[in-house]
């Protein structure tokens, strides 16, 4: 079993992508299709806690309803906004990876890069055409 876990959207480009790119690791992630199973509000609190980043740094606004929500005014709580999340989860960024090299809210795809243990196997390229792994399994830098 892979000790890699993608909370993932497959409508999303960038969820696809970095799942891809895990793939061509070699891995088979633990793949969480969040919208239909949600993190519990432990493993939700666990994970913002292990990217160590501000809960409102989790919280995505295009396509949900975030601004009927009012969720951009300051006066909500940490725990509020988790509320929020597990009440829809929409409002959950993706794709959250967690590997044994840390865990991350990997916007743009290829910051998953940085927590894979295994190098890339050969060349990928995202969704749009811009190339990020060479055919040696090196990272391309823009």
């Amino acid at each position: 079993m892979s000790q890699i876990t993608i909370y993932h959207n497959p409508q999303c480009g960038t969820s696809r992508n970095t799942l891809a790119m895990i793939r061509n690791s070699g891995e088979e992630p633990r793949v969480v299709h969040y919208l239909e199973t949600p993190p519990s509000r432990s493993e939700l609190k666990a994970l913002i806690e292990a990217m160590a980043i501000p809960v409102r740094d989790v919280l995505r606004q295009k396509g949900t309803p975030y601004d009927e929500l009012n969720l951009g005014n300051p006066h909500w709580t940490d725990e509020e906004l988790i509320d929020f999340m597990m009440k829809h989860p929409i409002l959950i960024n993706r794709p959250i990876v967690a590997t044994p090299l840390g865990t991350r809210l990997c916007r743009p795809s290829e910051a998953v890069l940085d927590l894979l243990p295994n190098p890339q196997l050969g060349a990928f390229t995202k969704e749009d055409g811009e190339k990020v792994v060479d055919q040696a399994g090196n990272r391309v830098l823009s």
